[in-house]
């Protein structure tokens, strides 16, 4: 096992800078997991660990070792690939040994090795088939031990799960967040979908632009997000933003007169920021109450869809006015349907509010 230090890390292509000076511990034996959106840089940062991009400069340390210059084969780290890169020619335990091979391990050391990592697996009944005869989760199984197979301090997974259907992804969450519990070993991760971050990490780096947003557990992040980028990207579904005006504060309360000319209260501590100033307040879906009766201080809105499935009914509104829709996460028995008018209210505790530069005032969440 092994820990890594990021110091200052910084990766440019000519002109164009990827990564902005990168600032990262990652603890023995941590899995965590880089999310962000299309573009942001997770997959180079990951790239640079494993070696298989340069480093334009800052430090990269692995065991307290500096390996900037150190080649990838040697820097005791395994990569898993969104694509399972498996030889067709081969069987399942001919794939699982080839690196090994390639090392120059004896067939009673691959041997072994392979059946290791086939029973941590549960695969040791494929191991004689070819990569056409398997499914894509055995084939990312297979994939993965390949990797384990080196024994490396640290697993490295670039979005291996994202050509699975929803399905059996599912099922290789549990899997993968039981082989990390299994062979407690660092494991790094990169995905765009924030609900295999929340599920598996330990704590997630939010990336945004080469930089990093925050860093925290999924429930700190869920919680206690520092600016807007965060909170709408952690969450699922992500969080309604609504514009307004801040007309009173103190301490503990923040009252906002929205755009659509409801009033409403969150528990926030806006008192640095004057009064008519321009604020964002966040509602995450599952915290709006819907309701076909009026009330005081409820917000008006237009239910554009109702999707019924079973467990639970998602409004699609509109507020009053406004063209940018909201989701809400209700009860599957909400009388609400498609074409009718809502009523939309909130504890002042589950609301956020965030200042005209997208940071997040204390208080609330």
């Amino acid at each position: 096992m092994a820990d890594l230090q990021l110091k200052a890390l910084r990766k440019a292509f000519d002109d164009v800078v990827i990564l902005h000076g990168v600032d990262l511990e990652i603890r023995d034996g941590e899995f965590l997991v880089f999310v962000g959106p299309s573009g942001c840089g997770k997959s180079t940062l990951l790239r640079c660990i494993a070696g298989l991009e340069d480093i334009t400069s800052g430090e990269l340390y692995i065991g307290g070792e500096l390996v900037n210059d150190v080649p990838p084969a040697k820097r005791g780290i395994a990569m898993v690939f969104q694509s399972y890169a498996l030889y067709p020619h081969m069987t399942v335990a001919e794939n699982m040994a080839f690196g090994l091979r390639l090392a120059g391990y004896s067939k009673d050391e691959m041997r072994a090795a392979v059946s290791r990592a086939a029973q941590v697996l549960q695969i040791e009944h494929l191991l004689e088939r070819k990569p056409k005869a398997l499914s894509g989760g055995q084939r990312q199984r297979v994939a993965i031990g390949r990797a384990i197979v080196r024994k490396p301090g640290v697993f490295l997974f670039d979005e291996p799960l994202s050509n699975l259907d929803a399905a059996l992804r599912v099922q290789m969450r549990v899997e993968l967040s039981r082989l990390h519990q299994e062979l407690k070993t660092t494991m790094v991760y990169v995905t765009h979908d924030q609900v295999e971050a929340m599920t598996l990490a330990h704590r997630i780096v939010v990336l945004n632009a080469g930089r990093i947003e925050q860093v925290g557990t999924p429930m700190e992040l869920y919680h206690r997000p520092v600016n807007r980028f965060v909170a709408g990207f952690i969450g699922s579904p992500k969080m309604n933003f609504i514009g307004g005006t801040l007309t009173g504060t103190n301490t503990q309360l923040a009252h906002v007169a929205l755009d659509d000319g409801s009033a409403v209260t969150v528990a926030a501590d806006a008192a640095s920021v004057p009064a008519g100033s321009k604020v964002t307040v966040g509602l995450r879906p599952e915290h709006i109450e819907a309701s076909t009766q009026a009330r005081e201080g409820a917000m008006r809105a237009h239910v554009q869809l109702a999707e019924h499935l079973g467990d639970t009914t998602y409004l699609h509104v509109t507020l009053t006015g406004a063209t940018e829709a909201m989701t809400i996460r209700t009860a599957p028995d909400n009388p609400l349907k498609t074409g009718d008018t809502a009523y939309l209210s909130f504890p002042p505790q589950r609301g956020f509010l965030f200042d005209d530069q997208g940071r997040t005032l204390p208080g609330a969440g």
